[in-house]
């Protein structure tokens, strides 16, 4: 059973992301044996016109907390890299943080396949829906 701590999980975000993406505030508030989920807070710099939060800022939480949860469900971080996310939006997020839920639901040795559900906190249906693939350098 590979994982990792929410305080080890916050490293790699600290360790291994670039400044803009540290620039979302993101924190890990979860991890487990195949999932991670991270917290998105609200931030008038990441809304757009009409208020609610941006796509991009959505689709990168997305990526970044697939990141966590490979590195759970592997037991520590490595190179990977996305080689394919698909994001669907259902409804928009305004004045409050995003719970990021990422399930690993194959992890195999080359790739790993993710399903990312991201929610409005305090809400249970989702504001975005995304699926990502990642690859592992052999």
């Amino acid at each position: 059973m590979a994982t990792l701590s929410t305080v080890e999980a916050d490293k790699i975000l600290a360790d291994n992301f670039a400044p803009w993406v540290q620039a979302l505030g993101l924190t890990v508030t979860e991890t487990g044996e195949r999932h991670a989920v991270l917290r998105l807070p609200w931030s008038d710099q990441l809304a757009r016109e009409g208020g609610g939060m941006s796509g991009q800022a959505l689709m990168a939480a997305a990526d970044t907390a697939t990141v966590v949860a490979i590195s759970a469900a592997r037991g520590g971080f490595g190179p990977m890299t996305t080689i394919q996310q698909s994001t669907t939006f259902q409804r928009a997020v305004v004045g409050t943080d995003v719970l990021v839920t990422a399930r690993v639901t194959k992890l195999g040795r080359r790739l790993g396949f993710i399903e990312v559900t991201l929610c409005a906190e305090g809400e249970e249906e989702p504001a975005a829906h995304a699926t990502t693939v990642y690859a592992f350098p052999g």
